[in-house]
């Protein structure tokens, strides 16, 4: 095999393991000058064929992720129900308070 097939295989290895939507927490990036910050959390936007995972970091970065060089993990299903009902609340309070300014 040569380093074209190894690369695209691994490529397809990446989109197949965090297709856009994934969920994903930052644990170190090797960036020396504008990293995004240790814990911040993102979703996956695309997997290119260099296998480079574009991301919409949550403060509203979107630099990418390189396998190997970068660390970080897909959120845990425990993780996601969490983000899902802290969300929930966030949107139940945010329309008490309209009701609240509209009254």
């Amino acid at each position: 095999m040569n380093d074209w097939e190894r690369q695209h295989r691994q490529a397809q290895r990446y989109k197949d393991a965090y297709p856009p939507g994934t969920r994903i927490v930052l644990n170190h990036m090797s960036d020396p000058y504008h990293p995004v910050p240790e814990g911040m959390r993102g979703t996956v936007r695309v997997v290119d064929d260099m296998g480079t995972i574009h991301m919409n970091w949550d403060n509203g970065r979107t630099l990418g992720l390189v396998p190997g060089e970068d660390s970080f993990r897909k959120l845990t299903e425990e993780e996601l129900r969490e983000e899902q009902r802290l969300a929930a609340e966030e949107y139940q309070e945010q329309q008490e308070t309209i009701q609240e300014q509209t009254m």
